[in-house]
């Protein structure tokens, strides 16, 4: 194939983005550092390391919000970098597959394809895939046949439940709970019960250390402000806290899984009786989720081997594979 092609998976939290000529994929923090309202100060995962602990002169921000672009500007320059990063500084004509939620307006959908466009990438064809066939083929499942499949993708800000066949989405629902909730939740179980506050990052500590806690049978040790003394203080935070005020927002996500179900075609939802319900995402991780939805739906669970990558490892495959390469399609303009 002349010059390079990449696929690139734009996640709230985390950029994820395979390039064909090197085979590998790059996943950084999908974050931004700006000072003086101007200067790029840091991108990536060394912008997450200053987040909630910069001087007011430097801005630390995600460009996206709730799975849809929210910075244009911020994310077409920070996708200049991530590739410039990967090309070794110089970029040469390239395809780009991109990722795109399915439960989206057009207007949202073509903001994808226009941040690729107008980001001076040299793009020679700009192509859209559906999120959730992506996750499909990332977890090795055979999206083009005629068998119903259940795709839960729980991501930063994002839940997204499919039902795919035959290379398409035939339901997908897209809720605005997620990893981002949890750790909202944890902080104000935390606040409430303890008078303490702590940050988003600590939150996010907590949460995906609860496996591990659980399994040694310790707390969470964190460390915060006393709002009664206002003083830094260390505290011991017991896990059935933690699990007690997750167990709304997992209802949540269960919720739009029932609803989805209720509105498939029998036919299909006799086939993921067979299989199971798949589930992905960095989020889909959390302690306890996964026995959750298997309770509430009585389906088996299946979980994806590599959750944060599966949407970047289908784009790969479609890459690479030219039995998927249909499952692609162009907006308008620059297409096949």
């Amino acid at each position: 194939m002349q010059g390079n092609s990449f696929g690139i998976d734009l996640g709230t939290s985390n950029i994820k983005i395979y390039s064909l000529a090197e085979d590998s994929v790059k996943i950084e923090k999908n974050m931004i550092a700006i000072e003086n309202k101007q200067n790029i100060f840091a991108y990536g995962d060394s912008a997450y390391e200053m987040y909630e602990k910069a001087p007011a002169n430097i801005q630390i921000s995600y460009p996206l919000s709730n799975g849809v672009i929210a910075d244009i500007h911020n994310m077409e320059r920070l996708i200049r970098l991530f590739l410039t990063d990967l090309s070794k500084g110089a970029l040469k004509p390239a395809d780009y597959f991109i990722a795109v939620p399915t439960d989206i307006t057009e207007v949202e959908k073509r903001a994808f394809y226009d941040l690729i466009r107008d980001a001076n990438l040299k793009a020679r064809r700009i192509m859209v895939v559906e999120k959730a066939v992506a996750d499909g083929l990332g977890m090795d499942i055979d999206v083009k046949n005629s068998q119903g499949v259940l795709v839960v993708d729980v991501g930063y800000n994002t839940t997204e439940v499919s039902i795919l066949s035959l290379g398409g989405i035939v339901l997908s629902r897209l809720i605005k709970t997620g990893g981002l909730k949890f750790d909202e939740a944890i902080r104000q179980a935390v606040r409430k019960e303890y008078n303490l506050l702590i940050g988003q990052k600590t939150a996010e500590g907590i949460k995906k250390s609860l496996s591990s806690l659980e399994k040694e049978k310790k707390g969470a040790v964190v460390y915060g402000r006393d709002i009664v003394v206002g003083l830094p203080v260390e505290r011991e935070v017991p896990t059935e806290l933690v699990n007690e005020c997750l167990k709304e927002h997992f209802n949540s996500i269960i919720d739009s899984i029932r609803l989805i179900l209720e509105r498939t075609p029998p036919e299909l939802g006799a086939d993921i009786f067979r299989h199971g319900v798949y589930l992905t995402g960095g989020a889909s991780q959390v302690c306890h989720f996964s026995e959750m939805v298997a309770q509430a739906t009585g389906l088996k669970v299946n979980l994806a081997p590599n959750p944060v990558e599966s949407v970047v490892l289908g784009l790969a495959r479609i890459l690479k594979e030219d039995q998927y390469k249909t499952v692609a399609y162009a907006i308008e303009g620059m297409g096949k």
